[in-house]
């Protein structure tokens, strides 16, 4: 049962220490008996807020499914406790770009994304959603995960609904106006806006204008827009102007997903990307963005090739600028299995041929059966990620799945905290514990997460800053973090030293579309 915020107990006297196994408290003058609701207190903790405010020790109350009270609180008799001296107790962790929903059925205890303290995912990114929304959600609501759920509606997903195979051109005005229907539809469903993916296809045909219609609707019914945008490397500013101008045309708020620098050409050029955004913003543009912690993605072989034209010189040029041979890992390979793990170099040294062929030939075996391919490739590095992350209006993301072979899925945001926070020192504690929590709130438009304060939903984290880091790596993309001593979700433990718990609090966060 969820309490009433009008009748949270906020007791400021000195706490005295004392310990049981359950404990109930009944919200006096609020209801009778039958409304009592369990509480606990995580004591000894320093409670960094997810505001950006130092760090401070004080004690937290959890009734029911919100936060009670946050301070020097006295325990009830025979209420428990959370001993957590020396740890960090954070929000849960908001993942803006996520891919766990993949699955989630199958995996409901969601270990990939409660392990590195994710309590809320926003799917339907990269253009890509599930169709209807109002079915998944439904299946989520009847079948429960042990993480919350909002979701965007996919541009790719809608316009390969409307045109079928027959997408490799510009989109007719009945086939856009069918395109508005349908999202229309799906953001009536609860979907928090539009999401596109302009590398891929069939939304890498799509011209601009095609876009900006559906993104006027989304405006109109007080929608967000993010992107994957149209490109990461040799066009990348280009594609920034048209993000910037689908923000200027129709005024809502705009979020550039997994925001990277993909090509050594664009290698130490951070600092001129942020000066655009900076602008944007001062011209009263609401962009934002997100970052993952990795100097290599995910996706196909072909998305290196934006005109989809398969030539030797377009492929030499993807190996020597965009993702050399021996950076380029083999993720999925429908024809040969056997290839997974392997480089496209060693691949390459296996056929006696040279990288750019053997590229090629790849992409010609996986087309010629329709299967499925995937890489993992090194296209960042390091320096540009530190910067892109400590611009003031980044949040952090996964682009992670729950079983996936990018060591993203399970350890992108314990990443930032143990090697972008204690080892390198790019950020203070409280400023990427903002980015991850109140910031990535604000972003999506989520009321009452991301902040640890009264009456705000009891997603929680609790973590030991000395140790906390991530454990996944290409070669074993499955391994959870260490460091996360807890995890609740609605005041429910998803997730503790030994793993997950088995409950499943997680609920659907549809959006206030008007």
């Amino acid at each position: 049962m969820r309490a009433d915020p009008r009748c949270m107990i906020s007791e400021r006297a000195p706490m005295r220490a004392t310990s049981a196994l359950t404990g109930l408290l009944l919200l006096g003058g609020c209801g009778s008996p039958d409304d009592a609701v369990e509480s606990f207190v995580i004591i000894g903790a320093t409670v960094i807020d997810g505001t950006g405010a130092p760090g401070r020790e004080v004690n937290v109350r959890i009734l029911g499914d919100r936060i009670a009270d946050v301070g020097p609180i006295e325990l009830h008799p025979d209420e428990p406790v959370v001993e957590a001296h020396g740890l960090v107790l954070a929000p849960g962790f908001i993942d803006t770009h996520s891919h766990h929903d993949r699955g989630l059925t199958e995996m409901p205890e969601a270990l990939a994304a409660v392990s590195q303290g994710i309590t809320t995912i926003i799917a339907g990114q990269d253009g890509g959603s599930p169709l209807p929304l109002a079915d998944f959600f439904s299946d989520l609501e009847r079948s429960p995960a042990a993480i919350n759920v909002a979701a965007y509606t996919g541009h790719n997903t809608i316009r390969a609904a409307v045109m079928g195979e027959d997408y490799r051109r510009p989109a007719n005005e009945a086939e856009i106006e069918a395109m508005v229907a349908l999202l229309q539809e799906e953001l009536a469903a609860g979907a928090i806006g539009l999401s596109t993916g302009l590398e891929y296809d069939p939304g890498i045909y799509s011209e601009t204008d095609e876009v900006l219609t559906l993104a006027r609707i989304t405006a109109d019914a007080g929608g967000r827009y993010i992107s994957h945008m149209r490109s990461e490397d040799r066009a990348f500013f280009e594609a920034l102007d048209e993000l910037l101008t689908i923000a200027r045309e129709t005024g809502m708020p705009v979020q550039i997903g997994h925001m990277k620098l993909a090509m050594k050409s664009l290698w130490g050029r951070a600092a001129e990307v942020i000066a655009i955004l900076d602008d944007a913003r001062a011209e009263g543009i609401d962009v934002t963005a997100d970052v993952y912690p990795y100097e290599f993605w995910q996706s196909t072989m072909t998305v290196l090739f934006p005109d989809r034209d398969f030539t030797p010189e377009a492929a030499r040029f993807a190996l020597e600028e965009l993702a050399p041979p021996d950076g380029m890992l083999i993720a999925a390979f429908e024809p040969d299995p056997s290839y997974v793990g392997m480089t496209l170099a060693e691949i390459a040294e296996v056929r006696g041929r040279p990288p750019v062929d053997v590229y090629l030939e790849l992409i010609a075996e996986v087309e010629a059966i329709d299967g499925r391919e995937s890489v993992i490739a090194r296209s960042m590095i390091t320096e540009d990620i530190a910067i892109l992350l400590a611009w003031p209006h980044t949040n952090v993301s996964s682009d992670g799945g729950l079983a996936g072979r990018h060591p993203r899925g399970f350890g992108a945001f314990t990443r930032v905290l143990g090697r972008h926070v204690r080892e390198r020192g790019d950020l203070p504690l409280e400023d990427a514990v903002r980015k991850m929590t109140s910031l990535a709130a604000d972003h999506m438009g989520i009321a009452e997460r991301g902040r640890i304060e009264a009456g705000h939903f009891a997603d929680l984290v609790l973590f030991d800053p000395d140790s906390v880091l991530d454990l996944a790596t290409p070669e074993s993309p499955n391994e959870p973090s260490q460091g996360i001593e807890g995890v609740w979700v609605n005041g429910e433990r998803v997730y503790s030293p030994s793993g997950p718990t088995g409950a499943l609090p997680g609920r659907v966060l549809r959006g206030s579309i008007r």
